[in-house]
């Protein structure tokens, strides 16, 4: 069966409404034909142009935009014009909506509601000054730029700004450097604050362990780098045990790698304190653990310091000893440092009030400086006694702190670094030993030194994971100790019977020097000047050679100097006040046995700190380096 369509014809005509042009008649073929309200139009309804007021509400709005097109088209040929046509004639397209300054990139996605806001909307706010909020700017700056040409919304608040200043700093807004309003996502406010600030002065101010995560974000997703690394370089100070491993697992969760690595140095820079403290180092993976502590050994460069400590020549011992003979011993305590472009050595650091300058030991471990033990200041009886207080320097931070005091109180002790733990061994008329676990921060009895071994006088080094003790100038000994097993053993001993300077080790051997000539006038009449001999002990071998034989060290002072040993990029620096030698051992797998062909002295000898009256105890250590950075970001 047929569908009852009433068919419609077009008419020309001028006029809407009138039999003519864009009026659609029905053709009168009685009063049975059907009216528009009651046969439906084959035609679609967005082209029906009806003026009742019972049309749909799809014909009203069709008509309502052909009304409002211009009498050009009206007047024109064309009446129907296409379904596309129609249906935006109603509504403003997208470009005329939305200000051609809208943001696009992901990094500001808008709403829809933001996007239709009519563009009279944008430039109102540009008129109107109490709409925007004055950028914090330091005082001055502002007025150098004039007035602000742009308008920042951020988190529905707006601030002014000079485009020229943030688009010299930042490729994000140089990036956008033509749009008057500009909305940004993914920064809060109070960061947007502190990044403007940071952009018109070069400082960060206001950045603390809470919010440094949302500035650093800030800044990357700004194109900020240097106020990123400005905003990690302010709050490192701010940084301490209770915060540091909450705002690590934020810059880990957030990729934030500046911050990371600025809490990382934290943590390297303070590696006892954090060692320590189970709630941040037992949270630590295994990998974190090995980075600090490979970040701490390597930090810096390796340089040659010596400490001067108490009268050289003076032993202390049980005899009274003089407030001003303390004073004096006091004034020479300090460390220096050589530094080779100069060709001098100059001082670092002081040692800390209640630190004894005479007979303490030293080692380095972890980069640190251990003091330990040593002759304490005169009691009320007048009398010296020995001190169980152990000092710690930190090169990191250029400080001095104190750790757990020894279990016996000890002086002319010997201190050495293995494994992670501290050895005192000995010391005046005792055979104990104890070791230093910084982590538990307790000192724990091992094995003591065999009777009959060592009263005073004897040197000591670590190699090849263990403890090696040589009898110094009353014993002719060599003991080993193994910490797995806790337990001392002996060792062959060299054939030498001189006074030994030092010992040290380097490169899987022990090398010992021995003053020659000091034993005696005829020893010193077969050596005139004196001279230095070399014995090389192989530790695996279990074998003494002999490197050197009455060697004299260029510059030195006629009559055996005593001296103390450090080891540095292959070379070894003997240390005393009249002159530091290098010695430099040959590279073959066997010593020779002809003077000098195992090793030799470097023909040019380094200075001496001036003015020195005590020892002069050298070791090495990783200090900072402190170039001079300029600012990061500035254009």
């Amino acid at each position: 069966m047929e569908n009852s369509v009433a068919p419609c014809v077009l008419y020309p005509g001028t006029e809407p409404g009138a039999p003519g042009e864009g009026s659609l008649q029905p053709p009168a073929t009685g009063e049975g034909a059907a009216s528009p309200t009651q046969t439906p139009c084959s035609l679609r309804a967005s082209l029906c142009f009806s003026s009742g007021d019972d049309s749909p509400p799809q014909s009203r709005a069709a008509a309502a935009g052909a009304a409002a097109l211009s009498p050009s088209h009206r007047s024109g040929q064309r009446v129907v014009e296409t379904q596309w046509e129609v249906s935006s004639a109603g509504a403003a397209s997208p470009e005329e909506l939305v200000s051609p300054e809208e943001p696009v990139s992901p990094e500001e996605p808008s709403s829809r509601q933001e996007r239709a806001r009519p563009a009279e909307s944008l430039s109102l706010v540009e008129s109107q000054e109490e709409l925007g909020e004055p950028a914090p700017v330091p005082p001055g700056v502002g007025t150098a730029h004039g007035e602000p040409d742009l308008v920042i919304e951020v988190s529905g608040r707006r601030l002014r700004a000079h485009k020229t200043v943030l688009a010299a700093r930042s490729d994000y807004f140089r990036a956008r450097a033509s749009r008057d309003v500009l909305r940004v996502q993914g920064v809060s406010f109070a960061a947007l604050q502190l990044l403007l600030a940071d952009a018109y002065s070069g400082r960060m101010a206001g950045v603390r362990p809470d919010n440094v995560a949302e500035v650093v974000a800030g800044a990357r997703r700004l194109q900020l780098p240097g106020a990123a690394q400005r905003a990690t370089d302010a709050v490192g100070p701010q940084l301490n045990l209770a915060n540091c491993y909450e705002v690590l697992n934020t810059a880990k969760r957030q990729r934030l790698s500046e911050l990371r690595d600025a809490v990382y140095r934290f943590m390297s820079d303070h590696y006892l304190e954090v060692l320590r403290e189970p709630a941040v180092f037992g949270r630590l993976s295994g990998a974190e653990r090995d980075l600090l502590l490979r970040r701490r050994l390597r930090a810096g460069r390796a340089r040659l310091l010596a400490a001067a400590l108490g009268p050289a020549g003076e032993r202390s011992g049980s005899r009274p000893q003089s407030p001003s003979g303390d004073a004096d011993a006091r004034g020479d305590a300090a460390v220096y440092c050589y530094h080779e472009a100069a060709g001098e050595w100059r001082e670092l650091t002081r040692l800390p009030e209640g630190a004894p300058a005479r007979g303490c030991g030293l080692c380095v471990l972890y980069n640190y400086l251990f003091v330990a033990g040593g002759v304490a200041p005169a009691g009320p009886d007048g009398r010296a006694r020995p001190s169980d207080q152990v000092f710690c320097y930190n090169p990191a931070t250029n400080s001095w702190s104190t750790v757990r005091p020894l279990r016996q109180a000890r002086s002319q002790l010997q201190l050495l670094a293995l494994d992670g733990h501290l050895y005192a061994v000995g010391g005046e008329c005792l055979l104990s030993v104890e070791r230093y676990d910084p982590r538990a921060d307790r000192w724990t009895a091992v094995a003591p030194l065999p009777r009959g071994a060592f009263a005073v006088a004897h040197e000591a080094t670590t190699c090849n994971g263990e403890i090696y003790v040589s009898g110094g100038s009353l014993f002719y000994r060599l003991l080993k100790y193994d910490p797995r097993r806790d337990e001392w053993q002996e060792c062959p001993c060299s054939s030498s019977r001189e006074r030994s300077a030092d010992m040290v080790a380097l490169n899987g051997f022990i090398y010992r020097f021995d003053l020659c000539g000091a034993r005696g006038e005829a020893q010193a009449a077969a050596v005139p000047g004196g001279g230095v001999s070399v014995f090389r002990y192989h530790c695996l071998a279990k074998q003494w050679s002999q490197c050197a034989a009455h060697l004299r060290p260029p510059g030195a002072p006629a009559g055996p100097q005593p001296f103390r040993c450090a080891a540095l990029d292959g070379t070894i620096y003997c240390v005393s006040r009249a002159g530091t030698w290098r010695f430099v051992p040959s590279q073959d797998g066997e010593a020779g046995g002809d003077a000098g062909a195992g090793g030799s002295f470097e023909p040019e000898p380094l200075g001496a700190p001036l003015d020195i009256r005590g020892t002069l105890f050298p070791f090495v250590l990783n200090l900072p380096e402190k170039p001079d950075r300029g600012e990061q970001g500035a254009a």
